[in-house]
């Protein structure tokens, strides 16, 4: 996919002689967003572009008083192919920020290129176990979750249920071992059979035979995107929904269009939920709904955040995007008004938040969407804060 450019509306030629001018020559801002935008994936990546873009529609395409461009790119859900374009970025167009990205091992590979340049990385997915402990970077920040997090909801939800097996299966990658590490977390009962699969595989004939053959009291499962779709279409087929489904990005917004009615039921563990009872959120989720046609999930979530935590610092430091110590001051306060309510950062640049058990739903407009259940943690800190030392 070919980089793409958005650029504000230009003001008034008086804005360059103003505070903001000062600091900033142009008058602008760039920003540029990492997503994967192409291939089986490319839902999630759309999710959170589109998050991002309709914060900017909504902060008026400026950050801070500062013009905004944005800055696209598809990272091909390939390392290699993000660290070419992020060095782009942030060496060639010199952004302050770059947003994204959705998997665990693109924020791995673009970590680093990023944050030494001077800009910010703002991840609005990724959150792997290493960043948020002995790894942690004072130019990164988080607006999502440490990826065991959200798996952890379901490991509690299995052990309040008394469930004394289960089945868990994820994809061969950081976040996958993330997501059964945190199952496990908080599940203290026998797991049955824990298996890998490769990265971006669609036909899970071999595993569900498996998972029949244990009989497992639950099956917990992290297969995002595409992957998420056929799984829970073929657990449907193989008559295996008597046994509890548990997930986590594999029921959701970007995956239940295509699922429909074979994930209504099925639980999982959320940040957020299109259904969430706050102002704010409702007017997220019908504006989202009425531009986009589709329902929102906690990646556009998460990224929307993402443009009013900017917002915020470029506000606080008087568009002053040159004084690095200073903006990462103003980030660190998150002093923006999130979608899900209550949220901070911890010493390490990643959220302190509330977490819920979600359902899927078909919604009164014939939409597919999650819905709360429960909360099952409040202000909830990651476990490796401890073990970072910024």
């Amino acid at each position: 996919m070919r980089v793409k450019r958005i650029l504000a509306a230009v003001t008034a030629a008086a804005l360059a002689c103003t505070a903001f001018g000062a600091q900033a020559a142009d008058g602008k801002i760039k920003i540029g967003l990492l997503y994967t935008l192409s291939g089986p994936a490319a839902v999630l990546g759309e999710q959170s572009r589109d998050g991002f873009l309709l914060a900017m529609q909504k902060l008026g395409n400026k950050i801070g008083g500062l013009d905004a461009e944005i800055i696209i790119a598809d990272d091909e859900q390939k390392p290699d192919v993000a660290v070419n374009k992020a060095k782009e970025m942030v060496e060639r167009d010199g952004v302050t920020f770059v947003v994204g990205p959705i998997f665990s091992n693109v924020l791995a590979a673009i970590v680093k290129p990023v944050t030494a340049s001077g800009a910010f990385l703002i991840s609005t997915n990724a959150g792997t176990s290493n960043l948020a402990g002995a790894d942690c970077n004072p130019n990164l920040f988080v607006t999502s979750y440490q990826n065991d997090q959200v798996h952890e909801v379901s490991g509690k939800y299995a052990q309040d249920q008394g469930y004394k097996k289960v089945f868990l299966i994820a994809p061969n990658y950081q976040a996958g071992k993330d997501a059964l590490a945190g199952f496990k977390h908080s599940y203290k009962g026998e797991v049955v059979n824990e298996i890998f699969t490769p990265l971006g595989q669609l036909d899970f004939s071999a595993e569900l035979a498996q998972i029949a053959a244990a009989q497992p009291d639950a099956v917990y499962a992290f297969m995002p995107g595409g992957m998420g779709v056929n799984l829970v279409k073929q657990y449907r087929q193989a008559g295996l929904s008597k046994i509890p489904f548990l997930s986590a990005f594999t029921v959701d917004e970007t995956t239940l269009p295509a699922q429909q009615d074979a994930a209504i039921g099925f639980l999982g563990g959320a940040t957020w939920a299109p259904d969430f009872d706050n102002a704010q959120s409702k007017t997220f989720t019908d504006a989202f709904v009425a531009k986009f046609n589709r329902v929102p999930g906690s990646y556009g979530a998460q990224a929307y955040d993402a443009a009013l935590l900017i917002n915020s610092a470029v506000t606080a430091t008087k568009g002053n995007i040159t004084d690095k110590n200073a903006l990462r001051k103003a980030l660190e306060k998150a002093d923006f008004q999130s979608l899900r309510g209550t949220f901070s950062f911890g010493p390490n640049h990643y959220p302190v938040q509330d977490f819920y058990l979600v359902k899927a739903v078909k919604r009164p407009d014939g939409k597919y969407a999650t819905s709360v259940v429960k909360k099952i943690f409040s202000d909830y800190r990651d476990n490796y804060v401890s073990a970072c030392k910024m």
